[in-house]
């Protein structure tokens, strides 16, 4: 077997049950998440990880230690997507605002707010650096645990498959879930994806 990048989501917090954009705002796990997290920790106990990578935010952190994960790092580069003006706000209420239907984080620039704001391209520069983090340990034969947010999760996902940042958008990612990416000879795929801890 080849080793794998496992990807785990955090847990469920207030913002991510409402279906509003959470980047750099600092919430903790609902009694929800916190239980969704501990799930996680029967899916992954048989897995020997070579490296375990963080974002530093309390929903992740919460949800590794409930995992039963022992971080190597708290990693900046796995902050989520730093949503600028739209921090806080739903899809449908910038819809309204903007008086666009069509609107979505991933089409239009994000302006800045109380935090600069990033570019889709910009989490794509950060996502690489935590893919080049990894290939040591994969290039050994060892799996790597990453957990962090949606939005970077599907960025690194896009990235490990050779495509361009805006494209996490093909890839839904609901909280708590696990997924993996791997190889098919030395092709890079997906080789598990959204998976609930049951």
């Amino acid at each position: 077997m080849t080793a794998r990048i496992w990807l785990i989501r955090h847990g469920e917090t207030e913002w991510s049950r409402a279906g509003r954009h959470t980047g750099r705002t600092d919430l903790p796990l609902t009694a929800r998440g916190e239980k969704e997290a501990e799930a996680i920790r029967r899916e992954i106990a048989d897995l020997q990880p070579g490296l375990v990578l963080c974002s530093p935010l309390q929903r992740a952190r919460e949800t590794a230690r409930l995992a039963g994960l022992i971080p190597d790092e708290f990693l900046d580069d796995l902050r989520e997507w730093d949503y600028g003006a739209w921090e806080g706000r739903t899809t449908a209420d910038i819809r309204t605002e903007r008086s666009d239907p069509t609107w979505v984080v991933w089409d239009h620039p994000v302006p800045p707010g109380t935090t600069p704001g990033e570019q889709p391209s910009d989490v794509g520069v950060r996502v690489d650096r935590v893919l080049a983090r990894c290939a040591a340990t994969l290039d050994a034969g060892r799996d790597c645990i990453l957990v962090a947010h949606g939005h970077v999760l599907r960025i690194l996902t896009a990235r490990w498959l050779g495509l361009e940042p805006r494209d996490g958008r093909l890839f839904a990612l609901d909280p708590a879930r696990l997924s993996a990416l791997g190889f098919e000879h030395e092709q890079h795929v997906i080789s598990r994806w959204n998976e609930e801890a049951v």
